[in-house]
């Protein structure tokens, strides 16, 4: 059913119109810098209100009027990465159950990953910074995995047909965010405004990119069926006797 799309789509796009236009209301509020100024900031860890911060995705999202709609984006793109990730172990239970084992340690990393999201969206990094920090952790690491499953499962699955075109695309995908996730977690540490600069940078090109990713599962929501769900709720109910004859 063609209307599955609306998942990657809407994931898609809620995140990417949902960042960038708490960036651009917090670059209007003069609340952080420009992603295009690289000048030196005695601001940088100042919170008060005459400074501006390092334009962060999170700082862009910390102060008010700002803040509630960057609360939204995040519980939303939570919620939908959410789904995207059941729904697609679920049509590789349905094509691929072989692949059973893959897919549901790639669906746990999914699930982790948004809730890491969820919780640095709704921590504000000016008053709850620690559980912020630990939940962007979370998030941004766990998605480096789940990225990385994905594209192994995408040339362990004939899926779609498309597969020729969408695995070289993947593996680049997931090559970048796997680099930028690094090279991100290292400048972000540092204490020079240039450096956490970059890593905003940075940052932003893993938002960019994983929204490009997931877009790229468009393909394979076309393919979705109406019985998939059902499918693989019908088979956890076949394991439970399963266990308990095991048990006994």
């Amino acid at each position: 059913m063609v209307l599955w799309i609306v998942i990657p789509l809407s994931l898609s796009l809620v995140s990417f119109i949902g960042t960038w236009t708490v960036y651009g209301l917090a670059l209007s509020n003069n609340h952080v810098c420009s992603l295009s100024d690289w000048g030196f900031n005695n601001c940088s860890g100042n919170w008060s209100t005459e400074c501006c911060l390092p334009p962060t995705i999170s700082s862009s999202g910390a102060r008010a009027p700002e803040n509630s709609l960057f609360t939204a984006t995040i519980n939303a793109a939570s919620f939908l990465f959410l789904l995207f990730c059941i729904f697609n172990h679920a049509h590789v239970m349905e094509r691929y159950s072989c692949h059973s084992m893959l897919s549901k340690i790639a669906m746990i990393f999914g699930v982790l990953a948004a809730m890491g999201a969820f919780a640095a969206g709704n921590c504000n990094p000016g008053y709850l910074k620690l559980l912020h920090h630990l939940g962007a952790a979370i998030s941004f690491i766990c998605i480096c995995f789940y990225t990385v499953l994905l594209t192994v499962l995408t040339g362990k699955c004939v899926l779609t047909g498309f597969e020729k075109f969408l695995y070289p695309l993947r593996i680049t995908s997931t090559v970048i965010q796997t680099i930028v996730t690094i090279c991100y977690s290292v400048l972000f540490a540092q204490d020079r405004y240039f450096y956490i600069h970059l890593s905003a940078v940075f940052e932003w090109m893993l938002s960019v990119n994983l929204e490009l990713f997931e877009l790229s599962y468009v393909v394979e929501f076309c393919f979705f069926s109406s019985f998939m769900l059902s499918n693989l709720l019908n088979k956890r109910e076949e394991e439970k006797p399963l266990i308990i004859k095991m048990s006994g």
